[in-house]
Order: C-alpha cells, then structure tokens, then sequence
C-alpha cells in the first residue's frame, strides 16, 4: 500500500513486502546464510552491481530488507540498515563518516558504551571529540571547527532526560555543512521523527521500543540513500555487525504493536512522574512530560508526549538509592528499555559506569539518579511497587538513626 497519513497504519502496512510465492500474510523468515545463482554470469552480475539480488547474508537478506524498508517508511527517509546491535548501528554510521584528523561535537551526556566510544576508542584512530551542552547555542557554534565533520546527540538524553531541541541543532549542522546524527531510541519513530526538521541520520537501538518484546538485540539507522548505501557498503558489510533474519521478524512483529504500547507507556509514565514529583524522598523528577521540565515547551512540537521514561533522583545518598531499587518486587532491576515490564537502574554503576566521577557529574549523572523506564502493567501495581520500595528504605534509614 502507499504510505498512509496516520502512523498506526504504517507500523503494519507501510514497508511491508508482497510474498508472491505463497501470499503469506506474516513476513517470511529467510532463514539461510547464502543464496543460489543460476549461474556463473548471474553470481558475476550481482557482485559487480550490474543486477538486482541477493548475494550472502552478510550483504543483505529478503527478511531484513522488509524490516529497513518499513523503519524507514516510519522515520520518512529515503532508506535504513539493520544491525546487529545498536551500537553496531552507532560505530557503524559514525566510522562510515569519520576519518582520521576529524572532528566532532557530542552532547555531554551520552549513552555510556556511546561516550566510552567516542572518549576512549576515537582518540586512538585520530578523531577528536568535544562534548558540550547542546541546549545551549553558544556552546555548540563555539565547539565547531574547520574540521568537524559530525554533530550527534541524543534527545532526550539518556539518562539524565534533558531535551535537545532538534531543529536548533539540525540548522546549525546546515549552515555549517556537517553531518548531523541523532539517536532516537528514547522517543521512536512513534513520539519523534528528526527528518522532519533536516537531521541527516537517525540511530536506533531496535532493542528498545521498536521490538518491545525483550528478546532482541538490534539496531537501525535511517537516512538517505546515497548515506545508507556508504554505511552498508562500507561499515556494515566491513565490520559485520550484522543482524539475524530471526531477530529482524521480531522487530516486524513489534511494530505492529508499537503505537499502542507507546500510548500506553507515556499514560502509565506521566503518572508514575506525577507520583514521584509528589513524593518527599524524591529531589528531582526529570521527565518531559512534567510542566516544570525544560523540554516540557517542545512537546507537541518535535515530539508527540513526554514518552516513557524518566530519571529521578533520591533524596539521600548512594546507599539510599541501592536500598530502594533492592526492596522493589514487580519493577525488575535491568538495563534496557522500552519492555512491557518496568525496568529500573542505576546508571552511576550501571549503563554509565564508562564515565569517571568527575565527567559524570560534568554530564549530571549523580550518585542518586536511577533512571525508569515505566512498563505496561497495570498503574495501580507500578506505584504500589514504588511506594513500597520507598518504604522500605525510610524503615532502614530510621533503624540506622
């Protein structure tokens, strides 16, 4: 079908590839590591370009072609590439641009295999970074040099949950030629969509809201075809982070669904924040839904609600936090996002533990920061697990006095 006006059609039409054989309405799973030339000359042609198909299941497979294909109907780019991994998808884009002797300009807070990336790995291949506070225009415009090449930012960030205006950074790439990459897994294509205003390239880890599910590593990145075919002739086909067919037809399968699980995540998500933001052992709730954040303005602007997650930090110290994550029941203490069930952790120990103290701090990742990624249980059960958590630790705080 064509592409249609509303997104809960295109998570199940758009993209969507006819089975001519058998008209099977669920997406065939190709299964296999290599495919049959009819002959020499045929197996010739496609390695040279000169004819359409598949070759080796590193280079390309019928199942994953749809799951791009759709990924990029729901991005509205040109085209996509899956990987194995979202950081396979990250490297991946960014070494597809990058080269030794350049530059780029990061937000301060990242994702923490992400910072440790770009912080510990790039400086060993000759590329420098500079990470700077990407809500402000001055730092960003003052941090471009005649060699940058990339601007990348998450928004919001994970996981301190500070809201980056798209097109602010999208015009600043234009006006100074630079390739501008954006990482949206914490708003999918659902609540977000960066192409509208000019980003260049769009990661996700698929991971997260795009399966839904819990049983997938993945990745994506959407853009143009000219950007996508470099990465999946060069990064992608070179350094191999490839996905299984298996895990792409999980993804398919999750996003039929994700429209409705991402409605149900924000409505379940504003009122554990409103709960938080009430509670007198809570010093800080950020989540874009909340009127009082900074990003609150931009919603229903760049994005559609305030999403599914939040981070909030204890009114305590270290052990505090570890006391109250230790007596929940239901929210399951894990990284990732974006499940059916809730998921909490820890960042400072946890996914950010790449970062040393002192750029933890510089980046607003506290001791006492837990990050929330609000499931689809029921809300009455969420807050109850919460506020029995809660609980818990005042009773050991008074035990300790």
């Amino acid at each position: 079908m064509t592409q249609s006006k509303h997104f809960e059609t295109n998570t199940i039409h758009a993209g969507k590839l006819k089975d001519e054989q058998f008209g099977a309405l669920s997406t065939p799973i190709f299964q296999t590591s290599t495919f049959i030339f009819d002959n020499v000359q045929q197996g010739a042609a496609r390695f040279q370009g000169e004819e359409e198909g598949y070759i080796y299941g590193r280079l390309g497979n019928p199942t994953v072609r749809e799951l791009e294909q759709r990924m990029a109907s729901l991005e509205k780019t040109e085209d996509a590439a899956a990987f194995g991994s979202g950081m396979g998808a990250v490297s991946a884009t960014l070494l597809a641009n990058l080269q030794k002797g350049d530059h780029v300009v990061a937000s301060a807070a990242l994702y923490g295999c992400t910072f440790a990336l770009m912080n510990h790995k790039f400086p060993q291949f000759g590329i420098e970074v500079s990470f700077v506070d990407m809500t402000n225009e001055t730092e960003i415009r003052e941090a471009i040099k005649a060699n940058t090449k990339v601007i990348y930012f998450e928004t919001p960030v994970n996981p301190n949950m500070v809201v980056i205006d798209i097109n602010l950074v999208a015009n600043i790439a234009k006006e100074k030629k630079i390739i501008s990459i954006i990482d949206n897994t914490f708003m999918s294509p659902a609540l977000q969509n960066p192409a509208d205003y000019g980003i260049d390239l769009i990661v996700h880890s698929a991971t997260k809201y795009l399966n839904g599910h819990g049983d997938v590593v993945a990745g994506i990145t959407c853009g143009s075809k000219e950007q996508i075919e470099n990465i999946k002739l060069t990064t992608l086909k070179d350094m191999g982070a490839v996905i299984s067919p298996n895990d792409a037809w999980l993804i398919i399968r999750g996003l039929k669904t994700l429209s409705v699980r991402v409605e149900r995540h924000c409505e379940n998500a504003l009122k554990v924040a409103q709960f938080l933001d009430s509670h007198p052992k809570v010093k800080l709730v950020n989540y874009p839904g909340l009127p009082e954040h900074q990003g609150f303005a931009l919603i229903g602007k760049q994005m559609r609600a305030g999403g599914g997650i939040m981070a909030f930090e204890i009114d305590g110290c270290f052990d505090d936090a570890v006391e109250f994550m230790n007596s929940l029941h239901m929210c399951s203490i894990a990284v990732s996002l974006g499940d059916a069930e809730t998921l909490i952790q820890h960042p400072a120990s946890m996914t950010h533990s790449p970062y040393e103290l002192e750029e933890r701090a510089a980046a607003g990742i506290s001791e006492t920061l837990i990050r929330l990624s609000v499931g689809l249980e029921h809300i009455d059960d969420i807050i109850s697990d919460l506020s029995g958590a809660f609980a818990a630790m005042e009773s050991r705080l008074k035990q300790v006095s």
